[in-house]
């Protein structure tokens, strides 16, 4: 049996570089935004389903995703609709990288898992943390990002805090060196577990 670990957190806490921390551990990590991506792509999973929702927002074969964004901030009737197309179609890619990596730790890289009531479907789940000043300075320091557009995300994300106080692990991303110790104190304390449990 694998061991299914869900890693979290909001925007700019670090949660991309912890997972690759993982992964340089051992651990094969499935990423939920890439997911998502490949499903926009040319000839993706959600291209055709979204072609029906929103034709403007697909050209040439793939999803404009700065074209669907700026349609779901005018009509928010469109984002459940959304996610009725692309939900099926993470869970389906999930399950799959589960069905291909047997007895291993996996480790599953989702920014809305508590928001989406995912973490049910994990043995264990590890929340990613910074001070506020940190995260901040992480997101607005990436391309295209605006001040307006990162407390748009934030509406949609739950606080920090409230999501560390649900996970069973949390990860200190401050700093490279407290986030490997952290990443080294988890994968010990799953190896410890048992295998049936």
């Amino acid at each position: 049996m694998s061991f299914l670990l869900g890693l979290t957190g909001s925007i700019g806490m670090g949660k991309s570089t912890t997972a690759q921390l993982f992964a340089d551990r051992g651990c094969k990590i499935w990423d939920a935004d890439s997911t998502v991506h490949r499903a926009y792509e040319k000839n993706g999973a959600a291209v055709d389903g979204i072609a029906k929702l929103a034709p403007s927002a697909v050209t040439q074969g793939s999803v404009d995703r700065a074209e669907l964004r700026a349609l779901i901030s005018q009509d928010a009737t469109l984002l459940p609709k959304l996610e009725a197309i692309i939900h099926p179609l993470v869970k389906t890619d999930r399950e799959a990288f589960i069905a291909n990596h047997p007895n291993s730790i996996l480790i599953f890289d989702i920014p809305l898992l508590f928001e989406l009531n995912s973490d049910a479907d994990f043995d264990a789940v590890a929340c990613v943390l910074s001070r506020p000043e940190v995260q901040k300075s992480r997101v607005l320091a990436r391309p295209g990002m605006t001040e307006e557009h990162f407390k748009m995300i934030q509406s949609k994300q739950w606080p920090a805090e409230d999501k560390a106080a649900r996970a069973d692990y949390i990860i200190d991303t401050n700093s490279p060196e407290t986030a490997a110790r952290a990443v080294e104190a988890i994968l010990d304390d799953i190896r410890k577990r048992p295998q049936d449990a």
